[in-house]
């Protein structure tokens, strides 16, 4: 018999090695080597074949053959969760969720199995819990669909025969980590494991067009973990982000064969389990300090949607010999190109104070829409004077100090004035792009510079607005 050879795979980028080494040789990452057996080809090509003959041939069809007329699928119903999936769960697929631990994940899955549409009848299985302890995680959520078959097993080859058994039509596998296949010597969890327990379940799903949600952990870093082929090999990939001490979870694709990998679904933890919240803007801006400076509202485009989010900064004398530089929500190295741009063209001096930027919320600004008001609340907490509550801004900075236009103008300008908003603060090129009657007053800057003056104009008129001066 052949026998076996030990190799050692990188967690990271997949990468194969002959020996075990401290550092990834292709990707560069640290201490990612784990150790894998690799099984003689007679058993091998058994166990992930899923018991398929080696003599069967395969068909091709021609593209007008195809009929994709009666694309039928599955609602959810929740609607942040059908935003993120494109419009809902297309059969035969396979959908990758993970997130940190504790953030929402199982618990997301069992209430899909209570609120979805058409009477589906699902199979979910549980590698983690028994299935008294799935009950009453079911009891607690107020799951009492009567289309719900639990099933507690870690062998993946008996998960299988029982998908083929009981042809449900939607299958929960919670986790891909727990699974294992008896033909490798592997433990649970291993790279071989993972990756040939999920092929296992891609063959069945494309062959019975049977939809199946996986379950995968994180590592230390926060990365899926197990071989990073294994987000290849699915359709969608989907990530719960958020902090487990806050209350709102922000669900974001990030890939998906099947929809849009900009759309986001936002959801609040509750005692009941998750809840949508049809409204992030409003949500993200609820208890904003009054009259506080250091603090400013941001409009961004997260998929088809804008929302609003408060940026908060804070600058105070360091106590280090190099002062520190933080951001929650938003990129650091971002934050310090905003510094030096403020102070080479603005004249505001950074140099020894501590900064910080924080992002009410949990929520994560990527776009470079967000530059103008991360500047002017930095600015704001500098000399101590707050924005004005009733203005808004958004505009990507360059490194001259002058600001550039962004896309999907009229949608950022339309939820401002819907939460209440009456001045809005945005490059000066981007004011052709409109052709409507905003409702609020636009402020069109060119520069930064400009940005601040009339940022603390808008601030002494509301002061005498209010009569304070």
């Amino acid at each position: 018999m052949p026998k076996t050879k030990t190799s050692y795979v990188c967690t990271q980028c997949g990468a194969v090695q002959p020996k075990w080494m401290g550092k990834c040789p292709d990707c560069g990452s640290w201490n990612t080597l784990i150790e894998q057996v690799e099984e003689p080809v007679s058993r091998f090509s058994a166990a992930a074949g899923g018991g398929r003959s080696p003599a069967s041939v395969a068909q091709a069809s021609s593209l007008e053959e195809i009929d994709s007329s009666e694309e039928q699928r599955y609602l959810t119903g929740m609607g942040e969760l059908n935003r993120v999936l494109g419009g809902g769960i297309v059969p035969g697929s396979v959908v990758l969720l993970s997130g940190d631990p504790g953030i929402g994940k199982s618990t997301l899955l069992l209430q899909i199995c209570q609120t979805i549409s058409s009477g589906a009848r699902i199979l979910y299985v549980s590698g983690e819990e028994s299935l008294r302890q799935i009950k009453l995680r079911a009891a607690r959520l107020g799951v009492t669909t009567q289309n719900l078959a639990l099933s507690s097993t870690t062998d993946i080859e008996a998960v299988v025969e029982l998908i083929r058994r009981e042809k449900p039509d939607i299958v929960m596998v919670d986790s891909i980590q727990t699974m294992n296949l008896s033909a490798l010597n592997s433990s649970s969890g291993s790279v071989t494991q993972v990756r040939e327990c999920t092929q296992l379940l891609i063959n069945l799903a494309k062959s019975m067009e049977v939809p199946v949600f996986i379950v995968g952990h994180v590592n230390k870093d926060g990365a899926i973990a197990g071989p990073k082929v294994l987000e290849h090999m699915v359709d969608a990939v989907l990530y719960f982000e958020g902090e487990r001490n806050l209350s709102y979870r922000i669900l974001r694709a990030i890939k998906n064969r099947y929809g849009s990998t900009n759309e986001i679904g936002v959801f609040e933890m509750g005692d009941s389990g998750l809840d949508e919240v049809s409204n992030p803007s409003q949500a993200m801006l609820e208890g904003r300090p009054e009259n506080v400076s250091g603090t400013c509202v941001a409009c961004v485009i997260e998929g088809s949607r804008p929302i609003l989010a408060e940026v908060q900064a804070l600058v105070s004398k360091s106590g280090y010999p190099s002062p520190r530089r933080m951001a929650t929500g938003f990129d650091y190295n971002r934050l310090a190109l905003l510094l030096a741009v403020l102070e080479k063209r603005c004249g505001y001096f950074f140099g020894t104070l501590d900064a910080y930027i924080n992002v009410v919320g949990g929520l994560r600004l990527d776009e470079p829409a967000a530059d103008l008001p991360v500047a002017l609340a930095l600015v704001s907490n500098l000399t101590d004077k707050p924005i004005p509550e009733d203005l808004i801004a958004f505009g990507e900075v360059g490194l001259a100090g002058e600001l550039r236009a962004v896309n999907r103008v009229q949608m950022r300008i339309k939820e401002a004035r819907r939460l209440g908003f009456q001045r809005c603060l945005l490059p000066k090129s981007s004011l052709s792009a409109i052709n409507f009657d905003p409702g609020i007053e636009l402020i069109g800057v060119s520069s930064l510079s400009q940005a601040l003056s009339a940022a603390l104009a808008g601030l002494k008129r509301q002061k005498k607005q209010d009569g304070s001066v």
